[in-house]
């Protein structure tokens, strides 16, 4: 058995929850995934899956091993960089997370000069969902988030947005335009919260005074932000959205800010590794890309003239 392609196999199994995900990240027929993950338990003569249904679980056991596994991956993947860092074409794959927001309206824009850059280099994509912690299963995760980043890992801030109110003309012109937070309760609106839905949502004037609007009923309540974005060009409600996402729509005409003299939060992009070892060329080539095309300016490149806020959304105790 090659115990190396055995534990990548595990590896991807517990990282995606299941052997057909793995499969299909492999490239590999479901029935050898299997087999490999089940020789490899014969050989350690140890369960290290649980398996269902509908999803597989690590044992206790089956978590200790992985942590080692993963370890001696980047080893053995660190030490295929290194061999190869002096050949002129860079080859390899990079795994990447980011949010479905990010993700189609930034990153995808700019993935087809990245090729042009290095044509040798391979992308796993992942967005499907929310992003805001590192995923260790990932060379590179892109993290966007309100509050600061905590963990032993290397961030790296690619830029700043601010989250505005939007909502379609063909909405407001029906429902009318609401002009303070608290009107906001007379309307529709679309939340996107990577846990469970906020409780309330604070906005601030320009003179410091704030205004906490309760959320007890939002017509949609999503862990995807692309939905809220969707539901807000079709005329659903009223949405709060990140500029980067927003920025076309606003100069086009497709959505409108709404209560444009109050704010509500800014939201920093990292694009973040998992370990501080020393990083295959081909993810640092990536990053570089990616801090290249976003510099991590202090204020937001989508939005002129604005700066970063402190408030926040409240979440229930």
């Amino acid at each position: 058995m090659d115990q190396l392609r055995a534990m990548r196999t595990f590896a991807e199994v517990a990282g995606r929850g299941g052997f057909a995900a793995a499969a299909r990240a492999l490239d590999l027929a479901p029935s050898v995934v299997t087999r490999l993950v089940a020789d490899l338990e014969d050989q350690l003569g140890a369960r290290l899956l649980t398996r269902t249904t509908r999803r597989v679980a690590l044992t206790p056991i089956g978590q200790q091993y992985l942590r080692r596994a993963q370890g001696i991956l980047r080893d053995v993947d660190e030490a295929a960089a290194v061999a190869s860092q002096g050949q002129r074409d860079l080859r390899g794959r990079v795994r990447l997370i980011a949010p479905p927001l990010f993700t189609t309206r930034q990153l995808m824009p700019r993935l087809a000069r990245l090729h042009k850059l290095h044509p040798g280099m391979a992308i796993d994509l992942t967005a499907d969902g929310p992003v805001d912690s590192v995923h260790e299963s990932h060379d590179i995760s892109v993290v966007v988030r309100a509050d600061q980043l905590d963990g032993d890992f290397v961030a790296y801030r690619l830029a700043l947005s601010q989250v505005l109110l939007c909502a379609a003309p063909g909405y407001l012109r029906q429902r009318g335009r609401p002009q303070h937070p608290h009107e906001l309760a007379d309307h529709a609106l679309l939340v996107a919260a990577s846990t469970r839905t906020p409780r309330s949502l604070v906005m601030t004037d320009s003179a410091g005074t704030t205004a906490e609007i309760a959320l007890a009923h939002p017509l949609l309540s999503t862990s995807n932000a692309e939905l809220c974005h969707s539901g807000a060009l079709a005329g659903m409600g009223i949405a709060a959205l990140p500029t980067f996402a927003v920025q076309a729509d606003l100069e086009q005409g497709r959505l409108e800010r709404v209560i444009g003299d109050w704010r509500l939060f800014d939201v920093a992009v990292h694009a973040c590794l998992p370990s501080r070892r020393q990083v295959p060329a081909v993810v640092r080539a990536m990053l570089d890309f990616l801090r290249a095309e976003f510099p991590g300016a202090d204020h937001d490149p989508w939005l002129p003239h604005s700066a970063p806020m402190q408030s926040r959304l409240r979440l229930a105790a």
